[in-house]
C-alpha cells in the first residue's frame, strides 16, 4: 500500500496559471545567472508538502530490495541488487516541479518500517547545519544486518529557463555481517525545466556512481536529460565494471521512471520496474505525539494550507516557522553558543557519524540500542 504524504509517478509536467507565473517572473527578474538559490525566498506554490528530511525516505520505499542484497552469495549479484536499490527511490516524486521545505536547523524525522518477516528497520534524519544546508540520516535494520548512513548538502543554481540542485554528498550502504563491504553512493543532479516558458517539469541529470573497494567494483549511472530536439524525457544508462581492469560486466539502460534493463553479455532482464513496485509505508508517530522540531508537527500548518491550496495562509504559517528560527538564531550567537546536532556528530572535515556507538552485534540487542538512542536522546542543552 502507497504512503497517501508521497506523491507517486505519473503525469510529470505542469502549467502555472498567469498568476503563479506573473509572482515567479517578478523573483527571477531579480536574479542573475548562476545564483545560489538557496537564500531566496520562493512562492508557496512550488512547494511540495513535506520537508526534505521525509524525502530522503523515497529511497526506503523499496526495503525488500536491500535486504534481499544482503542474502545474495555472489560478489557481483550482491553489487547489482545493491545498484537496483539504489535505483529505486527516484521513480517517486510530484507532478511538475516542486520543491520540498528547507528543513530548520535542529530539525529532525524519524520512522520505522515494519516487514513481513517480523523484522523492523528505523530511520532518523537531522539537520545539522542551515548554511551551508546540510541534512544527515541514518537508516539502520539491525534483525537484517543493514546499516545507511548518508548526508546532503544542496545547492541550488539558477540557470536561466530552468533551475539546478546540484546534489552533493553521498550514501555509505555498509552490511554489518560483512565487515569492510561499503557502498558508496553519489546522486545525481536535479533540474527544474520550464521557468520562463514551457511546461515544467524535473529532470534528473548528470552522473551518479555506486561504488565498494572491497568488491573492486564501480557503477558509473548517465541520467540522461532530453536534448532540446531530440531524445526522451527520465533516460538512463550505465555500466558495471570491475575497478582494477576497467572490464564492463553488466550494462544498464532504460528509464528511471519506468523500466530499468540490466544487460550481460546477450542475455537480458529487467532491473527494475518502477509501474509494478510496490511501496512500503513507513510508520510514523502521530503529529500529536511528536516532539516540536519534528517534520511533520513543526510544518503541519503549513502543509494544511497548501493542501487546500490557501497560499496566503501558507505564506504566514511558513514564515512563521523561519521568523522562530532567525530568532533562535540570534539569541544562540549573542549568547556565543554553537549549534549541537542531537543525533550526529562531525568530525570537524565536513564529515558526520551517527552518535550511537559500540552497537552490539547481536541483533536483538542492538535493536534496543537503536529505539532507544533514537527515542530517548535528550536534546542537547
Amino acid at each position: 500500500m502507497a504512503d497517501p504524504n508521497i506523491p507517486v509517478d505519473g503525469e510529470d509536467t505542469e502549467v502555472l496559471d498567469e498568476g503563479g507565473k506573473s509572482i515567479l517572473m517578478g523573483i527571477i527578474a531579480q536574479l542573475g545567472k548562476s545564483t545560489d538559490l538557496h537564500r531566496v525566498t520562493l512562492p508557496t506554490f512550488v512547494l511540495e508538502p513535506r520537508s526534505m528530511l521525509e524525502r530522503i525516505t523515497d529511497f526506503m520505499s523499496h526495503p525488500e530490495l536491500i535486504v534481499k542484497a544482503n542474502q545474495i552469495q555472489d560478489p557481483e549479484e550482491r553489487f547489482v541488487a545493491v545498484t537496483r536499490y539504489f535505483l529505486s527511490g527516484w521513480h517517486i516524486k510530484p507532478k511538475g516541479v516542486k520543491k520540498p521545505y528547507n528543513p530548520i536547523l535542529g530539525e529532525q524525522f524519524r520512522a520505522q518500517w515494519s516487514f513481513d518477516d517480523g523484522t523492523e528497520a528505523f530511520y532518523i534524519a537531522e539537520q545539522v547545519s542551515h548554511h551551508p544546508p546540510i541534512s544527515v540520516y541514518y537508516y539502520a535494520s539491525p534483525e537484517n544486518n543493514i546499516s545507511v548512513l548518508g548526508d546532503l548538502l544542496p545547492k541550488s543554481k539558477f540557470l536561466g529557463n530552468s533551475a539546478a540542485t546540484l546534489m552533493q554528498g553521498e550514501i555509505k550502504v555498509s552490511f554489518t555481517n560483512r565487515p569492510g563491504e561499503d557502498y558508496i553512493i553519489t546522486m545525481p543532479n536535479v533540474y527544474a525545466r520550464g521557468i520562463l516558458f514551457g511546461t515544467m517539469l524535473m529532470e534528473l541529470g548528470d552522473v551518479a556512481t555506486v561504488k565498494c573497494a572491497k568488491l573492486d567494483l564501480v557503477c558509473n549511472l548517465d541520467f540522461k536529460v532530453k536534448g532540446f530536439f531530440s531524445g526522451s524525457y527520465n533516460g538512463l544508462a550505465g555500466k558495471i565494471k570491475r575497478e582494477s581492469t576497467n572490464e564492463t560486466l553488466y550494462e544498464i539502460s532504460g528509464k528511471w521512471s519506468d523500466e530499468i534493463i540490466l544487460k550481460k553479455g546477450t542475455k537480458k532482464e529487467v532491473l527494475f520496474d518502477a509501474k509494478a513496485a510496490k511501496i512500503n509505508p513507513k510508520i510514523i508517530a502521530p503529529e500529536d505525539q511528536q516532539e516540536p522540531n519534528e517534520s511533520r508537527r513543526l510544518w503541519s500548518k503549513l502543509t494544511a494550507a497548501l493542501k487546500v491550496n490557501n497560499q496566503d495562509l501558507a505564506t504566514a504559517e511558513k514564515s512563521k516557522v523561519e521568523d522562530a528560527q532567525r530568532a533562535d538564531t540570534r539569541e544562540r550567537d549573542e549568547r556565543g553558543l554553537p549549534h549541537v546536532p542531537r543525533y550526529f556528530e562531525s568530525d570537524g572535515k565536513g564529515n558526520f557519524d551517527i552518535k550511537l556507538k559500540n552497537i552490539s552485534s547481536d541483533p536483538q540487542e542492538a535493536k534496543k540500542q537503536i529505539i532507544n538512542f533514537l527515542y530517548n536522546t535528550p536534546p542537547p542543552v
